[in-house]
């Protein structure tokens, strides 16, 4: 049986919003942001897809930590929205659909939806894995787009 939730957060930034299309779906960089992040591979383009990955994160339990690799999709990437769907066995799906828009003074508010997808017996730990590096993503995410990043 599978268990599902959302979160979402908002971003402000002062930057063109092609800018944050392309650092959005562009997934090569999302170790710039990603804390989980170790390594992304750009792959052949699955059908339906305008382009796939295989990315490895870092995950801890305790005092251990591993890789896990999955598989993402970039879906949409246009100047309103990129949707992304990462896949990992067993049946865990992770999907960002990122709406933005912009707003007076030059600033582009950046509105992020993450809903998570896995099996019941893991839900609670991928969700707070989830949640936590997108949200430490979104903290590093404005910066990176003014180009002032730590």
């Amino acid at each position: 049986m599978l268990s599902s939730d959302s979160f979402s957060y908002t971003v402000q930034a002062r930057c063109a919003r092609a800018e944050a299309v392309a650092l959005l779906s562009d997934l090569t960089r999302q170790g710039e942001l990603h804390p989980l992040i170790v390594r992304v591979r750009q792959l052949p383009p699955r059908p339906g897809a305008l382009a796939s990955y295989a990315i490895t994160d870092r995950l801890a339990l305790g005092p251990l930590h591993f890789p896990v690799t999955y598989q993402a999709d970039v879906l949409v990437a246009n100047e309103d929205e990129v949707v992304t769907v990462a896949r990992q066995q067993p049946a865990t799906t992770v999907r960002n659909h990122t709406r933005l828009r912009d707003e007076p003074g030059g600033v582009v508010r950046i509105d992020v939806e993450i809903t998570l997808s896995a099996p019941a017996p893991l839900f609670g730990y991928a969700f707070r894995q989830a949640r936590a590096a997108h949200l430490g993503l979104a903290s590093r995410l404005g910066a990176t787009l003014e180009g002032h990043a730590d």
